[in-house]
């Protein structure tokens, strides 16, 4: 299973000292936490793509494809990829050259953001929100998927023998996860296509978090890509930990009281008790997020929100040294101490989907003989992975 850290790039004041980073500070520390999370060894690192203050990730390609040269592991995710405002031309195009920077290391979440002004300054309706993001993404794939596309929608001019370049690395495009909160209409296209769910829940209880993948996971077995247990599930989170728990309360209560996500809003016990937000002992941690795949199902992708609300950085670093020492080998140990055997661990790997996309004949022999140049691998392995992606 996959664990990480994602940041929603708020810029909030310090409440200690009433400090403002700068955009330049905030983004330099945003790739220093990434880093970070890469010689810890956590999983997965996100960012989500912002277009107004208080929040700077406003170029999600640029700063991961920075990453991608910076780190050695991890994989490079986004948080968020606005499907509905973004031209998805772009987004194959901009994507498509991520993933080959990133030798594949890398993903992507679609979304449709949290904030409303973001359509009109893209002119974009809000009011066509879901099927801007329906439309767009069918054109993103078949951008991806085919040399050349002929087409014609309602939200954007036509193409008529367009190629997007660079093609995707091997022949075979970026895993997709679709990421919703409240919108079973993103989770019935994430079944559709059979791509990832992420439901990042940090402000939802877990009741509707539930019934979310439970949909989710029906649907996608409706459309016979594997048994409902065998979907992509992520979800988010938010942590904050001492070794005493009530230290913790103490030191993240004035951090909360001023974080803009929160909205200044309910108290940090009554967001505690209804969101997965949990702030006390690494072993709080571990029993509560434990607990979420009895839940939820056995789930892939967990990503903690870790570096928002004005902390200081050496603090985000010491959040993720307890993270990746004290939490994640334990959850991960529980987490597939009863997972069955045809659930995957994982999200599939690029090698995993390269080799699929083999045995299913959808790779040109070109593309796989260049694969096997720049990769070493040989007819079995291909065999070893595709096994593993039906497994």
């Amino acid at each position: 299973m996959q664990f990480g850290v994602f940041t929603v790039s708020d810029i909030t004041p310090d409440p200690h000292t009433g400090r403002v980073p700068d955009d330049t500070e905030r983004v330099r520390n945003i790739l220093a936490i990434a880093e970070h999370a890469d010689e810890v060894g956590l999983d997965v690192f996100a960012t989500g793509e912002h277009h107004n203050p208080p929040f700077v990730a406003s170029s999600p390609t640029t700063m991961l494809g920075y990453l991608a040269a910076r780190t050695k592991n991890i994989q490079l995710s986004t948080a968020t990829t606005l499907i509905t405002t973004n031209d998805p031309v772009r987004l194959a195009e901009e994507y498509a050259m991520l993933q080959v920077i990133s030798d594949g290391r890398m993903d992507l979440m679609m979304g449709r953001g949290n904030t409303g002004p973001v359509y009109p300054w893209f002119g974009q309706d809000i009011r066509q929100g879901i099927p801007l993001a329906i439309e767009n993404y069918a054109l993103l794939r078949r951008l991806w998927t085919e040399d050349v596309v002929n087409w014609e929608g309602k939200f954007r001019t036509p193409l008529q023998g367009f190629t997007s370049t660079p093609r995707p690395l091997d022949g075979v495009p970026p895993f997709v996860w679709h990421g919703s909160i409240r919108s079973p209409e993103i989770a019935e296209q994430a079944a559709f296509y059979g791509d990832g769910f992420f439901h990042n829940n940090i402000f939802w209880p877990m009741s509707h978090t539930k019934q979310m993948v439970h949909f989710y996971r029906q649907r996608f077995e409706h459309y016979g890509h594997g048994q409902a247990d065998q979907a992509i599930v992520g979800l988010g989170g938010q942590v904050f930990m001492r070794k005493n728990s009530q230290d913790a309360v103490n030191e993240f209560r004035p951090y909360f009281d001023v974080a803009p996500v929160y909205g200044h809003g309910p108290s940090l016990e009554e967001f505690a008790d209804q969101t997965p937000l949990t702030v006390g002992s690494p072993q709080q941690v571990i029993d509560r997020y434990a607990a979420m795949r009895h839940e939820v199902g056995h789930y892939q992708r967990q990503l903690f929100l870790i570096d928002h609300a004005g902390l200081p950085l050496k603090t985000v670093f010491e959040q993720m040294d307890i993270l990746a020492g004290e939490v994640v080998p334990v959850l991960r140990k529980e987490m597939e101490s009863d997972r069955p055997a045809h659930v995957p661990s994982d999200p599939p790997s690029h090698a995993e989907r390269v080799a699929a996309a083999r045995a299913a004949g959808q790779v040109h022999e070109q593309q796989a003989a260049a694969a096997d140049h720049w990769t070493g691998k040989t007819a079995e392995d291909d065999m070893d992975a595709a096994d593993a992606v039906t497994r």
